[in-house]
């Protein structure tokens, strides 16, 4: 689009964003958006907000900035005429609402424009409890291979590390279920359609059920602090405010990291690979989920070395696995898929998602 207005290309993103909202369950930013790309075409205080963004690449996500922006001033309770419209502030979203809300939401960017503006300085970050999803379905399958094994966990891309406990959540769907009952976060309906079998019979294994995880860390440019009052507000900011399924799993994740803490660096995920070093009697996981993206070509090079590397490593006493969640092309698609690779074996294809890790489904 390199042709495109600054101006037109900005309006076209928020756009595309407004759609994969309505694919995705989120009538109210599909509406709020849509108004969002009208009113940055007419040069209304939206398109002030996202002024000096127009010619950012897709992966800074404007669109998600912006109204990650808004959420944040309805959560702390600066839009009391918008708020009225977010579910996550008491209110209520209905179509024949849209008009009536996209005005407060269009009246609360004039108002605080200056507040939005240094927001939108900050990278968008959904750290996605529903990936686990995902994670734990790699583990499962890793560690039904052989003699299961103390667990070191990794994390490219952690944000605030709450993915780095997925054995403390409650997985469940049609004849699965797998995790602690009590467990404050709760993925229900986590597959579509029959899981495979290999893990129904894995989640009914004693061995299995008793994954043991004995290091967990974590890298990110910009690691979110989720026991900070900042942390926790950026977290669920980017939540989409009509989901309330993904705002309960959220709050169970913060809950937990109050109490099992984990280490989150602040470097690229090549620097944070070089460190990582295979030791005898566990199982070292390096995982990661919707944030190859947003990696450079030059350093995800020097990820796949440092991957490679482990691969190559790897023993059964000593053993490794890299688990993926990301979008790939398949054909003229584009699905998130979960990607595993045991040692120095093939990678697998194990399952697709839809971005967000719930549901899931075999292929």
């Amino acid at each position: 689009m390199s042709d495109v207005p600054p101006r037109e290309r900005a309006a076209l993103m928020v756009e595309w964003q407004a759609r994969a909202c309505a694919k995705l369950g989120s009538p109210l930013y599909d509406a709020l958006l849509t108004g969002v790309a009208g009113d940055i075409r007419a040069g209304g205080p939206c398109a002030d907000a996202v002024a000096g963004y127009e010619n950012a690449p897709g992966p800074d996500a404007i669109a998600l900035r912006l109204v990650g922006a808004v959420h944040a001033l309805v959560l702390t309770g600066r839009a009391p005429e918008l708020a009225a419209y977010y579910p996550t502030a008491g209110g209520a979203f209905r179509p024949e609402l849209a008009e009536a809300c996209w005005e407060a939401f269009r009246g609360t960017v004039a108002a605080e424009l200056p507040w939005v503006r240094d927001w939108m300085t900050r990278p968008p970050q959904t750290n996605e409890v529903g990936r686990a999803n995902l994670l734990i379905t790699g583990l499962l399958q890793v560690t039904q291979a052989a003699a299961p094994l103390p667990i070191r966990l990794f994390e490219l891309g952690s944000s605030a590390g709450l993915n780095l406990r997925p054995e403390l959540f409650r997985y469940s769907a049609e004849g699965f279920a797998w995790g602690p009952v009590a467990s404050p976060v709760v993925l229900a309906d986590a597959w579509r359609g029959d899981p495979p079998a290999w893990l129904t019979a894995a989640a009914g294994s004693a061995e299995q059920q008793a994954l043991t995880v004995v290091e967990r860390r974590g890298c990110d440019l910009t690691p979110i602090d989720p026991l900070s009052e900042a942390g926790a507000l950026a977290l669920r900011a980017y939540v989409w405010p009509d989901q309330a399924d993904r705002h309960a799993r959220l709050a169970g994740a913060l809950r937990l990291a109050a109490e099992i803490p984990v280490e989150v660096e602040t470097m690229g995920a090549a620097e944070f690979l070089g460190g990582v070093h295979l030791e005898p009697g566990t199982l070292t996981v390096v995982w990661h989920s919707i944030m190859r993206q947003y990696v450079p070509a030059e350093e995800w090079a020097r990820v796949e070395r440092e991957l490679s590397r482990l691969a190559a490593a790897s023993t059964p006493q000593a053993a490794f696995a890299h688990i993926a969640f990301e979008p790939e092309r398949v054909g003229d698609r584009f699905p998130c898929r979960l990607t595993v690779r045991q040692g120095a074996a093939e990678r697998g294809v194990l399952a697709e998602a839809l971005p967000h890790g719930v549901p899931a489904w075999a292929v």
